[in-house]
């Protein structure tokens, strides 16, 4: 049986591994002040770190269409896995759903499932690769589909960002944490709750301590044995690097991929971010 995987662009596989014939990208857009980016093939990354640090608003996001995901859906494939980001951070798991209701109304017992990662960027690696493990295996549809939903409920998602600018901005910082960490310049760990909900983890007086408070924390879980860890930076290739030689010396990971944060990724995780989830 064939079978593609379809993910909204949050999801910052490596362009090797996107260039791969089972992956399909839907992208969302971002919005900087007037000026709009398409967080696709064209996506620039340093320009949209550019006009985030020019604005005085928050950046906002877009997320596909329905029909952007029904034409993403229409490639031949018998199996049809969706991957997106959680549904408590953005629409691209609703506007998924619908384009699996239009799908199934013309295309009766067909094979689509949509994966709500409960994460994003390093989370959603993790999912599409698990889903493309399985799959590839010559796992059937149900199985596929029960196995990654048991490795969703039991991933982890943690970050560390240099600064919590288009957090606070957004909103997603409650108005204490805006006003501690911007005074004293503390670092937030943060991470996601299960049910896909940023939350705060711990803190630091710097990034560095942050993020080896992030590795002792994997460390402490055994659950990480064996499993894979996928580290997503935003222009910090060495801090990401920092963070794979400290889960190399603490943890026992079977595999530790590293990528650079997409459009969506970039616009949340602002320069200097680390996103890591296993």
């Amino acid at each position: 049986m064939s079978f593609k995987i379809i993910v909204d662009s949050c999801c910052d596989l490596t362009p090797a591994q996107l260039r791969e014939e089972c992956f399909v990208k839907v992208p969302l857009t971002i919005r900087v002040g007037s000026h709009t980016i398409v967080d696709d093939d064209t996506f620039d990354q340093g320009e949209l770190l550019w006009r985030m640090k020019e604005s005085e608003t928050a950046p906002q996001s877009a997320c596909p269409s329905p029909m952007q995901y029904l034409e993403a859906f229409d490639c031949g494939a018998d199996d049809l896995y969706v991957v997106t980001l959680s549904a408590l951070l953005s629409g691209s798991h609703n506007a998924a759903a619908q384009a699996r209701s239009i799908w199934l109304e013309d295309h009766p017992g067909a094979n689509v499932h949509i994966f709500n990662s409960c994460s994003a960027s390093a989370g959603e690696v993790l999912v599409a690769l698990k889903i493309q493990e399985l799959a590839q295996s010559g796992m059937d549809f149900t199985t596929v589909v029960d196995q990654v939903s048991r490795y969703i409920n039991e991933m982890q998602t943690y970050f560390v960002l240099e600064t919590l600018d288009n957090l606070r901005k957004a909103g997603r910082l409650t108005r204490v944490q805006s006003i501690v960490t911007g005074a004293l310049h503390i670092k937030l760990l943060m991470g996601a709750t299960p049910e896909g909900e940023i939350c705060k983890k711990g803190q630091a007086m710097s990034v560095k301590q942050a993020l080896n408070k992030m590795v002792a924390l994997m460390a402490d879980d055994l659950k990480h044995v064996g499993k894979r860890l996928s580290i997503v930076h935003c222009n910090c290739l060495e801090r990401a690097f920092y963070v794979k030689e400290l889960a190399m010396k603490q943890c026992r990971f079977d595999e530790i991929l590293v990528s650079d944060t997409g459009g969506i990724a970039t616009m949340y995780a602002n320069d200097g971010g680390i996103v890591v989830a296993y």
